[in-house]
């Protein structure tokens, strides 16, 4: 069975709470000690494979001699469910990163990004899944989507999207042509936010980089938190935060935004598909 991704946050705090013990040149042994806990609960709370609450994070700082203010608030942060399991939905890990991300940098190839879809292009792909799936499921689906679209005009929140579209996804015709034409409509009036920047990859480009599979990069507000490249696949998807990957991915984005049109030329590539 595939190992599940601990929480953002959780992971986050798990890192800090490591940095602390280090720092106070403590090993683990002597710190679990030290806090009456067993040593492997202690490297799984490290490891952000358990969780910790408040009173052994008091307990730390003491121990360690480092105070942080809102410490103690990130615990309880990170203990809080998140927002889209009231949905009740299995999104392999990114809505917890999403959430988290200041920016986000996506390759699409055959399909709209999920941030830029009409709810009827969504609902859309949905009928088009081979496996059969409730109305319940896919209203769940649809709303945890149009959720995350708000941040994308949230001045207190703002998300910043870069996204690099292959043509073919805009003249893939998912849903019939009424579905079509809203969504690329919906699409220019997306690309004139000052926030979203979208290229499109012409298809007289003809073979590139981005060919073996689209990707999402996210980027934190916090420099402390590395990148964190996404890629999902037909059973599954993988977090990947190793820096020689993350600097080959942020390579490839940049090589096809550059090959890519500008959003000009792409927003004038749009209208014209629409004319067609």
């Amino acid at each position: 069975m595939r190992k599940r991704q601990p929480p953002f946050r959780r992971r986050k705090l798990a890192k800090k709470l490591r940095k602390m013990r280090l720092d106070a040149r403590m090993s683990i042994q002597e710190a679990a000690k030290a806090l009456d806990k067993d040593v492997q609960a202690l490297y799984r709370i490290e490891a952000a494979e358990t969780r910790v609450d408040v009173h052994l994070v008091r307990s730390m700082m003491d121990l360690y001699d480092s105070y942080e203010p809102d410490l103690l608030d990130q615990v309880r942060d990170a203990l809080k469910a998140g927002w889209w399991r009231a949905f009740g939905v299995d999104d392999q890990g990114y809505l917890d990163v999403e959430t988290e991300a200041a920016m986000i940098r996506e390759i699409a190839l055959l399909t709209i990004p999920g941030l830029l879809q009409t709810e009827a292009y969504t609902r859309a792909l949905f009928d088009a899944y081979h496996r059969e799936h409730s109305k319940e499921w896919q209203d769940n689906q649809v709303a945890v989507r149009q959720f995350r679209q708000r941040r994308l005009t949230d001045p207190d929140n703002l998300l910043v999207l870069d996204a690099v579209i292959d043509e073919a996804a805009l003249r893939k015709l998912v849903g019939g042509p009424v579905v079509m034409r809203a969504q690329l409509l919906h699409l220019i009036d997306m690309a004139a936010l000052p926030n979203v920047t979208l290229r499109v990859l012409p298809a007289d480009l003809g073979a590139h980089d981005g060919m073996s599979g689209g990707f999402t990069l996210l980027s934190f507000p916090d420099q402390d938190d590395s990148d964190l490249l996404y890629i999902s696949y037909a059973t599954g998807a993988m977090h990947i935060e190793n820096e020689e990957e993350l600097k080959a991915a942020r390579l490839t984005f940049d090589h096809l935004a550059a090959r890519a049109l500008s959003p000009a030329e792409s927003v004038a590539l749009i209208e014209r598909t629409l004319a067609e």
